[in-house]
């Protein structure tokens, strides 16, 4: 649980205390979602999202919505492949920090990953800080339900269950199908399923970049 007074500290010091968490680092589809959070009030039963029933975070993330301000801020797959996830979760990070549009400290779940505005990384602050969590249970709704949308036109993946993770079911489909444009070609359960000649209909269609794609190595010449 986290602990309640944990914030308290940086806003003595700063003011506006600004919660920034991701989820998705580890997907094999699907975008990063980052959700940064001015909490306003304490909420109970806020905790990091991975510790809390589906339904409770439904709930929570309802609750923490109508009583914080917030934000969100998307790595796309094609950013994952261009910038790598580490590049693309700090994309997010930024890009959810200024939609938000206040002035303020960010305290940020994880290691320092050299983010462009004052703030702290806080490894497993999701765990500590109720500004963390509550971005945590935001960023996960928000993010499955982007999966949910997505199932309905590739239910061969099961998005609607595994939301994009490396699940068995999901590295079978990834073998028997290939990829989708919505995976990460530079993770190896995708990368080692890609169709090459799929990967070239879609170039000469217009809808992959060539850019995308430069960073796997040799995917070009097996594409000739």
């Amino acid at each position: 649980m986290v602990d309640k007074g944990f914030d308290e500290n940086y806003k003595r010091e700063y003011g506006n205390v600004i919660g920034i968490d991701e989820v998705g680092r580890g997907s094999l589809a699907g975008p990063v979602v980052v959700a940064a959070v001015l909490l306003d009030t304490f909420i109970e039963g806020i905790d990091d999202s991975k510790k809390i029933s589906p339904k409770k975070r439904e709930f929570l993330a309802a609750e923490i919505t109508k009583r914080s301000k917030f934000a969100i801020g998307i790595a796309t797959p094609y950013e994952v492949d261009t910038y790598n996830v580490l590049g693309s979760t700090r994309i997010a990070m930024e890009r959810a920090f200024k939609k938000l549009g206040i002035d303020g400290f960010a305290i940020v779940d994880g290691p320092e990953i050299g983010l462009d505005f004052d703030h702290k990384c806080i490894v497993r602050g999701d765990s500590i800080s109720p500004s963390i969590a509550a971005a945590s249970i935001i960023a996960k709704v928000y993010r499955d339900g982007i999966m949910r949308k997505l199932s309905r036109y590739f239910d061969l993946y099961d998005f609607e269950h595994n939301v994009g993770y490396g699940t068995k079911k999901h590295i079978k489909a990834l073998e028997q199908y290939g990829p989708t444009l919505f995976h990460r070609f530079t993770y190896a359960p995708v990368y080692k399923n890609i169709d090459y000649k799929k990967l070239k209909e879609w170039i000469t269609e217009g809808r992959l970049s060539e850019n995308r794609i430069k960073h796997l190595s040799g995917t070009i010449c097996r594409m000739a």
